[in-house]
């Protein structure tokens, strides 16, 4: 552990980011395999209706800094692609 105050305060300050940003990252991953577990499962309605509760979720996380604006960007096209892809066939 750190000597100084200030170094105290921003480790305590580091473990709290840190917690919050592990579960910010684990409801993103959550989002994402929701949509993913359904297009493989076969339910379109149920796909489409994940991917539009999972859209906001990732757009929140660039918001937050958890991933970066492109990642988000291809996430969302992806899995945009699979949900299309099943409609189609």
């Amino acid at each position: 552990m750190a000597n100084i105050k200030s170094a105290e305060k921003r480790a305590e300050q580091t473990i709290k980011r840190r917690a919050r940003n592990m579960a910010a990252r684990s409801k993103l991953r959550t989002a994402i395999k929701g949509v993913v577990n359904a297009v493989e499962s076969g339910d379109k309605a149920t796909a489409a209706a994940k991917l539009k509760a999972a859209a906001p979720i990732i757009d929140s996380m660039v918001n937050k800094g958890i991933i970066h604006r492109n990642k988000a960007s291809r996430h969302k096209s992806a899995l945009n692609a699979r949900v299309k892809e099943m409609a189609a066939e």
